[in-house]
C-alpha cells in the first residue's frame, strides 16, 4: 500500500517540512507600525490604529452650552456618551459645512480611571498605513502641542495625535 505522506520528489532541503533556510520569515517583512490618517481641516492627521477604536460616519451631535469652541459637542456611540473634539478649529470651519466621519479614539485607563474615548471630528478619512521607524519624525511644530510627531506617507507630512496631550491640551471638564 503506498504511503499518501511519501516525500519523493521534493528537494532534500524541503523533507521533514523544513524550510529554505535563505528565505526571510513574514515576521522580517511586516513593518513596525500601522497608522490611520484622516483630514480635519487643511491638515492631515494620523492616529496609531491601535489607539483607534473605530472610524463611524457624523452622528448625531448634542451641543453643550458655554463649551470651548474645540468641543463641538457629545454623541451617542452604541450607549457609551463621546465627546466630540475639533482638532482643526483653529483654522475655523465654514457655517453649516460639517466634517463627515468621526475617528474614535481611546485612552486606555488605569487602575483609577476607567478607557475613556474621544471623537476627533475628520473631513476625510485617507487610510491606514504600514510604516517603519524611519518614516516617522520625532519633531512637530511647536503651535500643535497636542502631536508627538509627523508621519511621511505618499510624499507627505501628517500630525501624529498624542491622545494622552490631547486631554489635557483641550482640557474639559466633560472630558
Amino acid at each position: 500500500m503506498p504511503n499518501d505522506l511519501d516525500n519523493t520528489g521534493l528537494p532534500q532541503e524541503l523533507e521533514g517540512g523544513a524550510f529554505v533556510e535563505g528565505e526571510a520569515s513574514p515576521i522580517e517583512r511586516r513593518p513596525d507600525r500601522q497608522y490611520c490618517v484622516f483630514r480635519a481641516g487643511r491638515e492631515r492627521f494620523c492616529l496609531s490604529v491601535l489607539e483607534v477604536e473605530e472610524v463611524v460616519d457624523w452622528p448625531i451631535v448634542t451641543r453643550i452650552p458655554l463649551t470651548p469652541s474645540f468641543l463641538m459637542g457629545i454623541f451617542n456611540l452604541r450607549g457609551t456618551i463621546v465627546p466630540l473634539m475639533d482638532i482643526a478649529f483653529t483654522e475655523g470651519r465654514r457655517p453649516g459645512l460639517l466634517p463627515k466621519h468621526v475617528v474614535v479614539a481611546v485612552l486606555e485607563g488605569d487602575a483609577q480611571r476607567e478607557d475613556l474615548r474621544i471623537g476627533i471630528a475628520a473631513d476625510e478619512v485617507i487610510g491606514t498605513y504600514s510604516v517603519n521607524e524611519d518614516a516617522l519624525l520625532d519633531q512637530s511644530p511647536a503651535e500643535v502641542p497636542h502631536c508627538r510627531g509627523m508621519l511621511r506617507h505618499d510624499d507627505r507630512l501628517a500630525l501624529v495625535v498624542d491622545v494622552r496631550r490631547l486631554t489635557e491640551v483641550f482640557a474639559v471638564p466633560v472630558i
